[in-house]
């Protein structure tokens, strides 16, 4: 298009509106359609006139001409919530619930669409779905939207359905590790119980920010010292090996995966930049608890080190995730929460160039190859690489020291017992 007809189409469309706002259909949609006449798929112009067909209850026109809004602008909000919602008035709630997905890809951190998603899961009865997607769209929602007298009913109807899903996991939870919790006294329990508040919504947690599993009652430690732990020094003392596999799998070119990939319907935050990119590239020992048996016959003294000495968490399907951490040079790790402070990260420094660094808490640590890292990742961290080259460290995850065997072992069956709750429709991360 020119800039003339942009200017025509751009006047027809603000006309239309106007004379909509005044009532007057008829004339609205005259100047829709001659948008249409200058460009055939015009997206705003089909959803206007989409809205006009649904409101007379023309719904077969409605569709037709939103799918080829959708189909013109796959990225269009608007036309595919709208599309949702004409499929939920035609009887045919599984189109209802694929359109309302790609409204949420388009935009993720648009809280309408997944209101309008929560409520086509509670028609179908998917209480626990409904719950997590009216969790999102309060997330979304601005404090002022969520203030308005106007959205009072359901912005309480969404919180209800949010405590009321939170107690039956509870419900659940409770079923599955009560036996175990019966155990022991309530001394040993404490800290648990507290944690389990957090997770289904009775108590609030302090100072750390895990993004899956509070656990209570731990010190918000940024970056713990190494002296502490008695099994950190055969780590260490596998240094040399451990740098040399590292040396020869970058000899031999091995491939390093984006550490980051996230779903196309979740917001990326401070990982827009590295989602899908190599730039931070990881070579995995274990992921989500399965031990990539190729990778660990290529490097057997790494993986030997780890499994002989070191505490690692152990959640079948989730834990441990333990890989070569490689940033290139200019890279930056944005600012982020972790998933679970029962745990501690752990990074061993094996190629640290100048200029990198790790944050943790307003504390910065610069890695000294051979030396292990041990941080409370749950606090907001960021790393950077700012050399010329590449930087590597080995990460893995151990327990967190504060934990008790049994609190170990009811973390681990309260994340079975999460995934076993969610389903597959679980994304709760690494652990």
């Amino acid at each position: 298009m020119n800039a003339n007809t942009d200017s025509m189409i751009s006047r027809l469309m603000i006309e239309g509106d106007q004379l909509a706002q005044r009532g007057q259909a008829v004339s609205a949609a005259v100047c829709w359609q001659k948008v249409l006449e200058i460009e055939a798929d015009f997206p705003p112009a089909l959803n206007n006139l989409a809205m006009q067909a649904m409101h007379r209850g023309d719904l077969s026109m409605a569709r037709d001409l939103l799918q080829r809004a959708v189909r013109a602008a796959p990225d269009y909000t608007m036309a595919h919530a709208n599309l949702s919602r004409v499929h939920s008035e035609l009887g045919d709630p599984e189109s209802a619930l694929l359109a309302i997905d790609s409204a949420i890809k388009a935009d993720p951190v648009a809280w309408g669409p997944h209101i309008e998603k929560a409520r086509l899961l509670e028609a179908k009865h998917q209480h626990r779905a409904a719950a997590a997607s009216y969790g999102r769209a309060l997330a979304y929602m601005p404090e002022a939207v969520q203030q308005a007298p106007e959205m009072k009913q359901l912005v309480d109807h969404a919180r209800s359905v949010q405590v009321q899903n939170q107690s039956e996991l509870r419900q659940f939870l409770l079923g599955r590790i009560g036996g175990l919790m019966r155990t022991g006294t309530p001394r040993q329990l404490e800290r648990f119980e507290h944690s389990l508040d957090v997770l289904t919504g009775r108590r609030d947690m302090a100072l750390s920010k895990p993004q899956t599993l509070p656990f209570a009652r731990l010190p918000s430690i940024p970056i713990f010292h190494r002296e502490d732990f008695e099994w950190a020094p055969a780590v260490e003392a596998a240094f040399p090996a451990m740098l040399q596999e590292l040396q020869s799998l970058l000899e031999e070119q091995a491939e390093f995966v984006p550490y980051v990939q996230m779903p196309d319907d979740e917001p990326k935050g401070p990982f827009e930049p590295l989602n899908n990119n190599a730039d931070w590239g990881a070579y995995y020992f274990w992921d989500s608890g399965k031990l990539i048996e190729e990778h660990a016959a290529r490097c057997p003294r790494t993986v030997a080190a780890l499994v002989e000495n070191a505490p690692m968490c152990m959640v079948p399907g989730r834990a441990p995730v333990t890989f070569f951490s490689a940033l290139k040079p200019g890279t930056h790790i944005g600012a982020h929460n972790g998933a679970t402070n029962s745990r501690l990260t752990v990074h061993m420094p094996l190629i640290i160039p100048p200029d990198c660094a790790l944050r943790v808490g307003g504390e910065t640590h610069v890695w000294k190859p051979g030396e292990l890292v041990l941080f409370d990742d749950t606090i907001l961290h960021e790393a950077w690489n700012y050399s010329d080259r590449l930087r590597v460290v080995l990460i893995f995850d151990v327990w967190h020291p504060m934990l008790t065997l049994l609190e170990r072992e009811l973390v681990c069956e309260t994340i079975q017992g999460i995934l076993d709750y969610n389903g597959s429709s679980d994304a709760s991360g690494e652990l």
